[in-house]
């Protein structure tokens, strides 16, 4: 079921008595570590709020295709780009007509249209209605295009019959729906990444600080979300836009990175510490703009805390991850950095080359770990996080069968 971590699931709620059941389903497919978004018909309305499925999703409900404050965004395509699988549960006999004939006539049939989304449905019905020679046409052609059949169940229905019709129970839909997505490298992973530089204040107006973009870290979390993890990125002062599906936590000095990763170590599987953390800060900063008067200006700097030492040495300590940016003896420094710190891997990277160094959009480096290493060669800092990912996915499982 770690499948679902991270999913956007659009559910579609239609018209009938089992419409209660998708209260359930919401808590199911959340349970599982998926976003739950709820589109109803009018005819769902009757049976069940939306202000119950929104107290449960915790995102607004989207009922009217005409809605003008909705659509002067855009509403329904923001729906069908958002959806990772629409999974129209219940979906009804006249919901299926109008689905397998193209009606775009609400919010619902117009989103299943609009969508490049796996769309699921769980039919629910009489089983007259399931057995009549309209819906089996209807269900043959919504199978011809690819539409996932999650039922239905056969027993006794709330009109007194007995056969084919019932939506299918809340777990098994949820069970159902994960399968749909392919197991990923570190699905219900969580993972924790710092990025970025630090700022060490001077003054109110100066601070120390290096050259660090965050750009390798925050494509570490895409990549990280991609493979399934849930990440929880620690940024420094950077301009970049957060990754989606990402916890963001943003801090300025190293003392505050170090107090957000300890904070979020009690949940936390894997660490990167991708930040280019600044060893030394000021010893005192001062209240007030330093003004200009002496020829000289000397600074007494004190060492601030090894975030990814503390890190290593913790009682939680997760699978730890480390970066070495040197600018000579790339390999040695690394080497020895791993087996100090005690890391369970080191990625090492020339930061004095300037086609791979800080603020530069591609990068290399070498993977070191007790008893191995692995070059990978120049690409994009996106591409290079997917590749450094599954290098991580692949140490980590192997130090979880140990």
């Amino acid at each position: 079921m770690q499948q679902l971590n991270n999913k956007q699931i659009l559910l579609g709620v239609t018209g009938g008595i089992a419409a209660y059941k998708a209260a359930e389903l919401v808590r199911r497919l959340q349970d599982y570590g998926a976003t739950v978004r709820v589109v109803m018909t009018r005819a769902a309305q009757e049976f069940i709020t939306p202000l119950t499925l929104q107290a449960l999703s915790g995102n607004p409900v989207h009922c009217d295709l005409l809605d003008t404050e909705a659509e002067a965004a855009m509403g329904h395509i923001e729906l069908a780009r958002w959806a990772d699988l629409v999974l129209v549960a219940p979906a009804s006999a006249d919901f299926m007509a109008r689905l397998a004939n193209g009606r775009a006539d609400d919010l619902l049939t117009t989103v299943c249209l609009a969508t490049d989304a796996t769309i699921a449905i769980a039919p629910a019905m009489n089983q007259a209605m399931w057995r009549d020679a309209a819906t089996q046409a209807n269900l043959k052609t919504l199978i011809s295009k690819s539409v996932a059949i999650f039922g239905p169940g056969d027993g006794s229905q709330a009109c007194g019959d007995i056969g084919p019709g019932r939506m299918l129970e809340a777990a098994i839909l949820a069970e159902m729906t994960a399968d749909q997505f392919q197991s990923n490298k570190l699905d219900g992973v969580k993972v924790v990444i710092t990025a970025g530089p630090t700022r060490e204040a001077i003054d109110p107006v100066r601070y120390i600080s290096n050259h660090s973009s965050g750009k390798m870290g925050f494509a570490l979390a895409q990549a990280a979300v991609e493979a399934g993890a849930s990440v929880t990125l620690i940024a420094g002062p950077v301009c970049l836009t957060s990754p989606d599906r990402v916890k963001r936590i943003d801090v300025d000095s190293a003392e505050q990175m170090y107090q957000a990763t300890m904070d979020n170590l009690a949940n936390c599987d894997i660490f990167i510490g991708a930040a280019a953390v600044a060893d030394y800060r000021p010893a005192e900063s001062a209240d007030q703009k330093i003004k200009k008067s002496a020829e000289t200006l000397s600074i007494e700097l004190i060492r601030n805390p090894d975030i990814i030492a503390a890190v290593a040495s913790h009682q939680q300590r997760p699978f730890t991850v480390g970066f070495a940016a040197e600018t000579q003896n790339l390999i040695g420094y690394a080497q020895s950095k791993l087996e100090k710190k005690k890391l369970d891997l080191m990625i090492a990277n020339d930061v004095a080359n300037t086609e791979i160094g800080f603020n530069s959009d591609n990068n290399a480096v070498t993977v070191i770990w007790n008893g191995g290493e692995k070059t990978l060669p120049m690409t994009s800092k996106q591409q290079l996080s997917r590749c450094l990912l599954s290098e991580i996915a692949q140490r980590y499982r192997e130090n979880e069968a140990t």
